[in-house]
């Protein structure tokens, strides 16, 4: 009697400082069957041109990975209709309000985020090593320019950050306090709307209100706004950051060079987001109808994860992918803010966000380095992101 082989559990590794050795193994199978934390089966694709293909072929749904019955990556902590933010906030007619208030070239905002930057950093300087440099600078840094740009006050980041390790986590099982969470987080943000001291984005979706085409919105929805704004565009500036410099730090020829030659930081914050591994899971789709992906046949109502570290890591699109090379000509083509429709509208603030903070560390303290040998570090995927607890620094 034969068995049949035994699949593949997903997620991998929680560690952030080195890529999970079984994708190395997945590069000869770049479409796999897997068994997800929730338990269902789902198919793994990791090579970058399938990658791609799944992240612009329409008949792959994000929207549709939250309906009732399909195949789960792991338990929601936010309401279903929730998942395809960008869409419905696209559908209410927000689209354009949202976009502008993210422009990082309208608004002062990167002045703003250059002085936030520097405040912080004399705040590390004045603390004195060892400082953790994800709790110091790139919690901070990133929760005080989501509440400036909803215009809602600093002194509340915390509240709003407290919810994040239960809204934004891999769970097998739904979490009670998750609705909870959600529910609290909405009436602050309503309470905002009805503040005549708020500015920012949650003052111009509030001023809507007053205006004839937009009767079909309800203070819920525009409050949605702003809770899913803070919680998604927090996780991903601060894990991008961490990590970001995190990798400088291991790589000291790569910070010393920026250091040298500040000029480079922006090309270089494309080949660091390419080679981050905060991404812990699988961008998710659920297939629309059957069809082929390479040379495996995908049915409906099949569960499809993107694997974005391997597509980075492809050597076919990112020769010798392991190195890091800030002067490479192709960096931008990676995949870390995904592709297609679903492609972050966000990209420039993130990229932003990044270059200016690590120009505020490599000016004002570039003799930093990692306080404890890289194996003491205590990783766990939080807010679905590999990204170590703390990371100490000293100079």
């Amino acid at each position: 009697m034969t068995t049949a082989p035994s699949l593949i559990d997903f997620p991998f590794s929680a560690r952030g400082d080195r890529l999970p050795q079984e994708i190395e193994q997945l590069r000869a199978t770049p479409v796999t069957r897997v068994r997800t934390i929730a338990g269902d089966e789902a198919w793994l694709v990791s090579s970058y041109e399938l990658c791609r293909q799944v992240l612009e072929d329409p008949r792959f749904s994000l929207k549709d990975t939250s309906a009732p019955g399909v195949p789960r990556q792991y338990a929601l902590t936010i309401p279903p209709e929730v998942v395809n933010n960008m869409g419905n906030i696209t559908g209410a007619g927000l689209r354009k309000a949202v976009l502008k208030a993210i422009n990082p070239r309208v608004g002062g905002l990167p002045e703003w985020m250059t002085d936030h930057a520097a405040h912080l950093v004399d705040g590390i300087l004045g603390y004195g090593p060892p400082v953790d440099l994800r709790g110091q600078f790139a919690n901070p840094y990133a929760e005080h320019l989501h509440c400036h740009i909803l215009g809602i006050p600093r002194d509340d980041a915390p509240l709003l950050a407290s919810s994040l390790d239960i809204a934004f986590m891999n769970s097998a099982c739904p979490i009670t306090g998750a609705r909870l969470n959600w529910d609290r987080d909405i009436a602050y943000m309503t309470g905002r709307l009805n503040d005549p001291a708020t500015d920012g984005l949650m003052a111009e979706l509030a001023a809507l209100r007053g205006d004839p085409d937009y009767a079909h919105l309800t203070d819920e929805m525009l409050a949605t706004v702003g809770v899913t704004m803070f919680g998604a565009g927090v996780i991903s500036t601060m894990g991008a950051l961490t990590m970001a410099v995190f990798t400088l730090l291991q790589n000291p020829d790569v910070w010393e060079q920026l250091c040298a030659e500040p000029g480079k930081i922006p090309a270089a914050v494309d080949e660091l987001l390419r080679v981050n591994l905060s991404i812990a899971d699988g961008l998710p789709r659920l297939a629309m109808e059957d069809m082929q992906l390479g040379d495996t046949e995908i049915k409906k109502g099949e569960l499809v994860l993107v694997l974005v570290e391997a597509a980075n890591t492809d050597e076919s699109v990112f020769p010798d992918p392991h190195t890091i090379d800030i002067d490479r000509p192709n960096a931008a083509a990676h995949l870390s803010f995904g592709y297609g429709g679903h492609y972050c509208p966000a990209v420039p603030l993130g990229k932003k966000h990044i270059e200016i903070a690590i120009e505020a560390l490599t000016t004002r303290i570039p003799g930093l380095h990692l306080a404890v040998p890289v194996d003491q570090l205590v990783w766990r995927t939080r807010f679905m992101k590999r990204i170590p607890e703390r990371l100490p620094v000293a100079w």
